[in-house]
Formats: C-alpha cells, structure tokens, sequence
C-alpha cells in the first residue's frame, strides 16, 4: 500500500470517480469509461497516486464483481433458468467453444504450442460480466433482446470457469506440475466430489437454514444486523469457494439464484446494493489503474494488434451466432459490441496459468494489458455502434418508401401507433369514427398490420405526408408518438399552416405538457397521469374517504392541475419563475382541496357510500 496510507488512497479513489464520471457522462460516454479512465490516470504507469499494489486493491475490488453477481442471481429463479436453458447452453456454450477454438488455431499458426494456445483461447472467451451488465443496465437494454441474449452467454461463461480451473493445469507442458495445481492436494475425482458437496451445501444453507436465520435476524428490528449478516453470508460463501479453488462470484450467483423465491429476497437487495456499486466502480478503476503504459510504449504495435485481433475474432463469432440465433439487426449490433473483450475472470485465470507454470510470465504480461485495454474499449465500441452502426440499420428502414395514403375522408388523423396510440385509435374506430393512422417505425406497422389494423408508413413531421393522409380536411390530429422533440415539431408546423384545426397530443410530463400547450395543442394527457390519479384515488379511499369524496378530490386535484399546467407555459423560459408558480401552484392547490374537505364535513353530504 501506499506510505501515504489506506485513508488517503481512498479518498483518491472516490475523488477520481467524482470528478471523471460527471465528465464522462456529460459527454455520452457512460460511467463505466470515466472509471477506467480515471483508474488510468491515478494508476501506477501515470500519476502514481494510489502506489505500485495495484493487484491488491484489484483482489479487494473484484469483491464487487462477487456482490454483483448474487444479486443478479437474486433476480432469477430456477424456472427461469430453465426456460434459458436454450440460449445459456446453445449461444453461451458456442460462443466459448468456438471463440476458444480460434484463438487455438490462431496460436498453433503462430508457432506456439497448442497447450499454450488453447489455454489462452479458454481465458480470452471470457467476457467482462461487470461492464457488460452496468453498460447495459445504463442504457436501459438489459430487458431487450439483445440484452437477455448478453446475459446468457454471460452466465455460461462464468459457469465455465468451473471447468477451465479444472482443464488448465493438465494444459502444463511440464505434466509433473499437474498435481501442484489444485492446492487443495486432492485427486481429480476427489476435488469434484468436493465441488458437489460444496454447491450442496449452498443450496441446503441458501433453501432451508437461511430461511429460519432471516426470519430470526429480522425480529431483532435492527437494520444493521440484518446487514451484517447479508454480507456475511455473501463473504462466507465467497471464501468457502476461493477454498476449494472454485470461482467466488459463481458460488455466490448460485446462492443468489437459491434465495430468488425467499421471502427476504428485496431486504437482501436492498441491503447489499449499495456495497456493491461503491466495489463495483472501484474495480473498474482498478482495471484502468493496471494498464501498463510502460509496456505499451515499449511494445505498442504489438499490443495493438492483439486487442484488434481479440474484439474482431469474438465479434465475428458473435455475429454469426446471433444470425443462427435469430436476433434480428440492431439486437445483433448490439449484442456483438457488448461482449467483444477479455473479462475480468481473464485475471484470475491468468495468475493461475502462471503460478502453475501453464504459460510463462512473457506472455501473461502483455496478454493481461490486452484484456484491460479491451475492456476499456467497450463503452467506445457500444458507443460507435449507437452511432454509426444502428442508424445505418434504421436507416435501412427509413429508405422504405412512404405508403401512398388512400383517401377515405377521415375525421381524424392520429400519428404514432404504438400502445397509447392504439387506444386512441381503437377508442375513434370502434364508435365509428373514420380515421387514417400514421406511423415512423416499419417494424411497427408490419407488426400491428398483421392484427388487422390499417397503418400507413411515414414520417408525420413532413406536412406534406400529413396532407397526403387529408388534413386539410380533417377535424382531428391525434400526436400519439413519444418522441417529445418530434410532438413538438408536428405541432408547431400544423398549428402554423392549419390555425383552425382541433390538435391534441400526448406529454410525458408537466413541462413536457406546458411545451407542448405553447407550441399550440389544444388539449395535451399527460402519459402517466389518468392512472396515477386513479390510483391517489383509491388511495384516499383505503384511508378512509368515502367513494364520492375520493371521486371529487381527485376532479378538483385534475382540474385545477390542469390550469396550472397551461399557466407554467407562461414562464417555460425563466427556470426561476417557473419553479416559484409551481410552488405557488401546490400552495394554492392544497387550499382548494382542504377547504373542500371543510365543506363536505359541514354539509354533512353522504352520498355515495365508501362500498
């Protein structure tokens, strides 16, 4: 550690992260890369401020990764990992192989031993669990397709570790060193049965101790307790892995995937959450802190060439498995840039080839930068993907020519056709009303085509397209698209070219709302607020309100709501009055509501009763 002490180091460590994420995220580049960035300039190989031990904060740090895990395990259960079964086998096991496979024939070709090759093949088909999952976590795809496929093949590969602990030490080209890789002394067959009693117990202790434990901790009332023994848990089963020299973070998924269906599942979240972002940022700047500059300059092409050759053998293997797979364009773009680098298992794999002699120390060393470098690219290669590569694939789409709109003299004209569009429009249709909908996205309108609905492909913000679909005569423009920019500018060009045409349209929020009202919409629903009020509805009324009570609160609450949102866009372009009206607004607001509530008990007026 540094002479400085482990007080100031960490305030170096959390200074760094303050200071480079805000930047990072300022300019669209994501956490993940201010933390490698700020580890790279902190680090040993350039401004020296958290001293040479780099490895030892990286042991402590990879605890993030072991924490990560469990609550991604939390989020599972075995049924769903069964209904997986699919792509973790198939994507996730094809992926390791055939990425292995490769990068074997790759060495072979090179000259080095096969031993050697295959070895370094099985620790570069890893990839980076930690930056892959908070990248995408980030950017809100980790329910999408693209994001679930990842997934799989995350979780296969740190289930493969497994295995690989147990191929690599017969990969030694000295066979006598085969028995000093296991430091638990035992035989082959003699450490797996270990390896099943070990998982055993975890699932025993995680299924039926734990249960009872919990439950004894949580009557205790202290928040604190409760927490300590989540991270004692966690830690435990972290070291009995590291024991029988089995993978922590995989010991604690299983534990995690164990205790999906107990009771205490969302306390246990709750608690370790925050350790685990705190760790997890710091292994990240860890990974930016091992970058050896040194190295690199002394060897730049050579390094070079390695990190291009890693991501274009793992991404042209991924673009041919999520073909067979399926995945359609953009989830295959970004399926492909997700996972192209090494992982962080690749260190722990590493150390353990050269401690049992399976590849020497020459070529641990530039290998180790080569993976640090490749996970330092990812949020630069997610990024050239969102891009440069998806527009290009969206644009594939956008060169579909516009539908030519048959005239069937409709009422209305709704534009977007997604699920609040479709309500809309389904509401108009089934009472008769004739109507012509528009919308931007091709996948769209060939999706809900096949439900029976006529769409018309195209891009409602030219106003000639909207007069092609008859809103010269047209009574209605429904803007039902989320896009709030777009809304805006259909709005503003119809309300100036057709100042007597009736324009209501959808909001995300009040000032969204307050925009769009200004812009010349005549009437604007915000996405969420009819069922938000619904729901304060019902509130009011398991509180004791009676029916019709609730029902006019939440009236008197809309409309007066609604005034208010029509008097901010007055002052949209001075944040400081708007802040002050809005205040104003709450003031004036509850008021209203409390004087009502006055009159009601004084009138004693019963009508309809709470059932």
């Amino acid at each position: 550690m540094h002479d400085s002490g482990l007080m100031q180091q960490a305030f170096v460590f959390l200074l760094s992260a303050v200071v480079a994420v805000p930047v990072a995220k300022r300019l669209g580049l994501g956490s993940v890369l201010g933390y490698l960035c700020a580890g790279a300039v902190i680090g040993p190989f350039a401004l020296g401020l958290i001293g040479n031990d780099v490895e030892g904060v990286m042991a402590f740090a990879e605890f993030g990764v072991v924490m990560m895990l469990f609550l991604v395990g939390l989020e599972l259960d075995p049924s769903l990992l069964w209904r997986m079964r699919v792509p973790i086998l198939g994507l996730g096991g094809l992926q390791v192989v055939v990425t292995s496979v490769l990068i074997l024939l790759v060495g072979v070709q090179l000259g080095f031993p096969w031993q050697q090759s295959l070895a370094v093949g099985m620790i570069l088909a890893m990839s980076s669990t930690a930056i892959v999952l908070q990248t995408l976590n980030e950017k809100s795809l980790l329910k999408t397709e693209a994001g679930q496929s990842a997934f799989a093949v995350l979780l296969f590969q740190d289930i493969a570790v497994i295995p690989m602990l147990a191929i690599l030490p017969l990969l030694a080209l000295d066979s006598s060193l085969v028995a000093a890789a296991s430091h638990t002394g035992l035989s082959g067959w003699q450490k797996t049965l270990l390896v099943l009693a070990v998982v055993a117990s975890i699932v025993i202790v995680g299924r039926w101790v734990s249960r009872h434990l919990f439950r004894i901790i949580a009557n205790t009332r202290m928040r604190e307790t409760f927490t300590a023994t989540a991270l004692a848990l966690v830690v435990g089963i972290a070291l009995l892995m590291e024991l029988v020299g089995l993978s922590p973070a995989l010991g604690t998924f299983v534990a995690g995937v164990v205790l999906a269906n107990s009771e205490y599942r969302h306390e246990l979240e709750a608690e370790i959450e925050p350790f685990k972002g705190l760790l997890l940022a710091l292994f990240f700047i860890s990974v930016g802190a091992s970058i050896d500059f040194a190295l690199l300059a002394a060897k730049p092409w050579l390094v070079l060439e390695l990190v291009l050759g890693l991501i274009i053998i793992k991404m042209l293997v991924l673009i041919v498995l999520a073909r067979l797979f399926g995945l359609s364009a953009q989830s295959n773009g970004i399926f492909t840039f997700a996972l192209a680098q090494g992982g962080e298992f690749a260190f722990v794999l590493f150390t353990f080839a050269g401690n049992n002699q399976i590849l020497p120390a020459t070529m641990i060393e530039p290998l180790v930068l080569v993976v640090a470098l490749s996970m330092a690219a990812t949020p630069l290669l997610i990024i050239l993907n969102e891009r440069l590569i998806l527009p290009r694939l969206s644009g594939n789409n956008s060169k579909r020519p516009h539908d030519q709109i048959e005239s069937e003299e409709a009422r209305a004209i709704v534009v977007g056709f997604g699920r609040f569009g479709q309500i809309v429009g389904r509401l108009l249709r089934m009472n008769g009303f004739a109507i012509t909908v528009l919308e931007h996205d091709a996948t769209q309108v060939d999706t809900v085509r096949r439900f029976g609905h006529k769409v018309f492909y195209g891009d409602a913000a030219r106003l000639d397209l909207l007069e092609a679909a008859g809103l010269a005569d047209a009574e209605l423009l429904v803007v039902a698209i989320d896009d709030h920019e777009r809304c805006l500018q259909i709005v503003e060009v119809v309300r100036r070219h057709y100042p007597q045409l009736r324009i209501i349209a959808r909001a995300r929020g009040r000032r969204q709302a307050a925009e769009m009202l200004r812009a010349g919409a005549d009437h604007v629903e915000r996405e969420t607020f009819n069922s938000a009020l619904a729901l304060g509805r019902e509130a009011l009324r398991s509180l004791g309100f009676r029916a019709y009570q609730a029902q006019r609160a939440a009236e008197l609450f809309r409309h007066h709501d609604e005034l208010n949102v029509r008097s901010l866009g007055e002052v949209l372009d001075d944040e400081s009055a708007f802040i002050n009206r809005a205040r104003q607004h709450a003031v004036d607001l509850e008021q209203v509501l409390k004087n009502d509530q006055k009159v009601d008990a004084e009138s004693g007026d019963q009508a309809w009763d709470r059932d």
